[in-house]
């Protein structure tokens, strides 16, 4: 199947003008005018091996497949505060001074719109600047003709929907969520398991436009959104985008369960005192946060596969609001191992990381390949973009991969096969006669 060319622009829906959509923003316009390098970003830096490793083809991937250029991006988001961008990323003082002002012209042409909000799902924010309807199909049709305004407004031939706002509070899917048309019966009723986040996927697969979750609620991993992206042969991919300390845990346990090395305790702390961070001090909002960052392990270790090793293990996820941090976040982790002889070994992780800094480029190559993927009529969910989430959204029956090397290795491997490249497997042995 052929990939269609990227024409024209690409619009980029934002819902959530804060911390990370302003520092993504505000890079972009960086790395458009030489100031900075596109550091952290995959689509942007990293190359892809092609063919056997004696022919040395190994191009950068924005090389290989046809991704849209940085300067045909145009941003629009929606916020429940007035500010613009600008505005905002003073507010969340992510940025240097120095870094802010040269995106300033750029920031301050983001006007947010009027958000769909719901104060029972994150309790700890409110703002004025939010729509305001009878039934929440409304909402949905309120957010479809914003898309349609911005569409006809920034000229853009396609666009890409990625949710950057906050963590909603914990809950369940139930039979409202099970399928399209109880789902929509759901939101004519105005019921209350329907979450904000839900009403934006909605919306945009409802609008043609790919939609991405970058937080742990409770969106495209239900089976009525899943329907209608498939019915409108759309990519859908989340959740939680995975930056600081979930990233961490999928690089360090790969390893330790290589080596059949047994973890008997994992103990992670955070303080980050961003609006994030502000969000999580509420219970439900911190148990969404919880459940994602803690399925991880789980999956990786293999638990009831390797029972010597992993069966008691004892994994314990706490964040803390710490205001004067600010987005520079901390996380502590303390990791029980034991080895030859039931030996015991400690190992202490204290990642002193920039939130927005690590989420940015995740934004941007979540946004490039979601486009990629909908020039090649993939459709549903996209498992292969699972490197970027801490609980990657999977089909049914199947468990989620958190491997991030395994991950890598799907990603790469999806890309090989849409341009048509043989698939890597690193067995190798056609460079050696013994194995004829």
């Amino acid at each position: 199947m052929d990939t269609k060319a990227p024409e024209g622009k690409l619009g980029v829906l934002i819902p959530g003008l804060g911390a990370v959509s302003t520092t993504f923003i505000a890079g972009v316009d960086a790395i458009i005018n030489g100031h900075s390098a596109p550091i952290g970003s995959v689509t942007q830096m990293a190359t892809i091996r092609l063919g056997k490793r004696t022919e040395n083809r190994s191009p950068k991937i924005k090389e290989f497949v046809p991704l849209a250029e940085l300067q045909d991006l145009v941003f629009g988001a929606w916020d429940i505060f007035e500010d613009d961008g600008y505005q905002a990323a003073t507010r969340a003082q992510v940025l240097e001074p120095q870094d802010l002002e040269k995106a300033r012209s750029l920031l301050e042409t983001v006007k947010p719109m009027k958000a769909v909000f719901d104060k029972e799902y994150v309790k700890n924010l409110d703002g004025v600047h939010k729509k305001s309807a009878s039934n929440k199909m409304l909402l949905a049709e309120m957010l479809i003709d914003d898309i349609k305004s911005f569409r006809k407004t920034n000229n853009t031939t396609r666009e890409v929907m990625i949710w950057c706002a906050s963590t909603e509070a914990y809950i369940e899917p139930s039979d409202i969520h099970s399928s399209l048309e109880k789902f929509e019966a759901a939101m004519l009723n105005n019921d209350p398991l329907i979450a904000p986040s839900m009403i934006y996927a909605y919306a945009a697969l409802k609008s043609g436009v790919p939609f991405l979750m970058g937080a742990p609620n409770l969106a495209v991993d239900v089976p009525a959104i899943q329907e209608l992206a498939m019915a409108e042969g759309l990519p859908i991919a989340g959740k939680d985008f995975k930056t600081g300390q979930t990233l961490m845990k999928t690089i360090l346990a790969p390893g330790l369960k290589s080596r059949m090395l047994g973890v008997e305790g994992w103990f992670s702390t955070n303080i980050l005192g961003n609006r994030d961070g502000e969000v999580l001090d509420d219970p439900m909002s911190f148990k969404s946060k919880e459940v994602s960052k803690k399925g991880a392990l789980d999956y990786i270790l293999q638990p009831d596969t390797y029972p010597d090793l992993y069966k008691d293990l004892y994994h314990k996820v706490r964040i803390n609001y710490y205001p004067p941090r600010g987005d520079a976040k901390e996380g502590w982790d303390n990791i029980d191992i034991f080895g030859w002889m039931g030996y015991k070994m400690q190992i202490k992780v204290d990642f002193l990381c920039r939130d927005s800094i690590l989420a940015a480029p995740i934004v941007l190559d979540l946004v490039l390949f979601a486009d990629l993927a909908l020039r090649h009529k993939m459709r549903g969910i996209q498992e292969w973009l699972s490197f970027y989430f801490k609980a990657p959204i999977v089909g049914p029956e199947l468990y989620p991969e958190h491997d991030i090397f395994i991950q890598l290795t799907k990603l790469k491997n999806t890309l090989r096969w849409m341009m048509g490249e043989e698939l890597i497997t690193h067995v190798g042995h056609e460079y050696y006669d013994s194995y004829e």
